[in-house]
Order: structure tokens, then C-alpha cells, then sequence
């Protein structure tokens, strides 16, 4: 018998707390540091890759020096950060339920730290990986894979949680189902057609309704 557990790998950013659109103006307060512009809207779409992939696609170029200001313009701007509703509610069920709960994001391990203070969830969380633990970003799958190894889970029976069509391709490329929200900023036709197995507003509706969804039978 396999001693593999079932589990969720939760993104964080879009997700679980509202901050893309502080990542994105933390972006585009950067570009403009080192002389670069990129419409706002346009960065936007990107939040949810990691910057060694952003700034290649805003670009044409790996630029070092541009994440290097991002990352001082988002830690001026975490204290505005807020948990998304039923964050908290949805990670503590799932973790109750016997699931493991990981956290699996593009977010280098500081900013994941900074945030996570507001979900009050440490208790319930098994496992992490971030962008210090892997060479490629979201959307390719080594975030998710890094993780499901990490956290020692069966890639039958766990569930990515992301909101962009980042996560719900990097789960693709994983072998896994991604439920997605709209709470990042994608739509829900836009995270369908990407592959998403479900879509929910937020994760308070995914806690409202989690008995109607997968994530009941990974418990069983």
C-alpha cells in the first residue's frame, strides 16, 4: 500500500490573499526605476509567474536589476496586503479533513513569510514551496512537483488551488486538476479554457460549497 499522502497544493498571490494588483504596481514602479514602461494591464496578465519569467515576457530580455527593485517596492507596499475571505476557513477545513495542505508559489520565501501572518493558518499548513526552491517558475510545473515531493503526496489524489492560468497550466504540466479562482483577476472563461477543473469566485465560495467539489473525495 502506498504511504503517499492526498493533498492540496494552494497558491498564495490571487488566492488566498489579495495582492496581485500590488504585485503588479510594485512591477511598474521597477520598470520605471531602471527606464522601462509596460502598460499596467499588461503586467498584470503576468502576476502569477515568477519574475525570472515576467520580465523576459515584458521585455524581451532578462533584466536582474528589475526584480531587484520590485522586491523593495512590495515590501513597501505588504502592509496594504489582506487575506482574502474564507482563506482561512478553507485551509483549516482541508487541513481537519486529513489532507495535507501545501503552500506552492511563485513568491520568493520572504514575501510568503510577510504575508502569511494574515491567514493565521501555520498550524495548518504541512508543507511549503517557494521560488527558492526551484529554478523555474509558474507556469511550468516544478513549483507543484517540487512541492507533491516535498510533502510526500500521491499526484492521484491532490488538487492544485490557484487563480491564474499559470497555476491552472503549471498543474497541467504536473499531472494534477487545478480548481481555480477569479479572485486574481482572470475570468472565469478565461480559467476554464486554460483547463481549470472548476471555478469559483473565491475561496470562501470553494468553503462554502467543498462539499460538492473533488476536494471531498481526496479526503476519503
Amino acid at each position: 500500500m502506498s504511504s503517499l499522502r492526498a493533498g492540496v497544493l494552494l497558491d498564495l498571490d490571487g488566492t488566498l490573499v489579495d495582492t496581485n494588483y500590488l504585485h503588479a504596481l510594485a512591477w511598474s514602479r521597477a520598470l520605471r526605476d531602471v527606464g522601462e514602461w509596460a502598460p499596467m494591464n499588461a503586467i498584470h496578465r503576468l502576476v502569477g509567474m515568477g519574475g525570472d519569467q515576467l520580465v523576459q515576457r515584458l521585455l524581451g530580455d532578462d533584466r536582474p536589476e528589475v526584480a531587484e527593485a520590485r522586491a523593495v517596492h512590495y515590501r513597501d507596499l505588504i502592509p496594504e496586503a489582506r487575506a482574502f475571505p474564507g482563506a482561512s476557513d478553507l485551509v483549516d477545513t482541508l487541513h481537519a479533513r486529513g489532507l495535507a495542505t501545501v503552500l506552492a508559489t511563485s513568491s520568493p520565501a520572504d514575501e510568503l513569510d510577510a504575508v502569511l501572518n494574515l491567514l493565521s493558518i501555520s498550524q495548518a499548513i504541512d508543507e511549503r514551496t517557494t521560488s527558492d526552491d526551484v529554478e523555474h517558475s509558474k507556469p511550468s510545473s516544478e513549483v507543484f512537483c517540487t512541492a507533491m515531493r516535498s510533502a510526500g503526496l500521491d499526484p492521484t489524489r491532490t488538487i492544485a488551488i490557484g487563480d491564474s492560468v499559470w497555476d491552472v497550466e503549471a498543474a497541467q504540466s504536473a499531472g494534477i486538476a487545478c480548481i481555480a479562482v477569479e479572485s486574481g483577476g482572470f475570468s472565469r472563461h478565461e480559467l476554464s479554457e486554460a483547463g481549470a477543473l472548476l471555478v469559483f469566485r473565491d475561496v470562501q465560495e470553494i468553503h462554502l460549497q467543498i462539499n460538492c467539489t473533488p476536494l471531498t473525495q481526496l479526503a476519503r
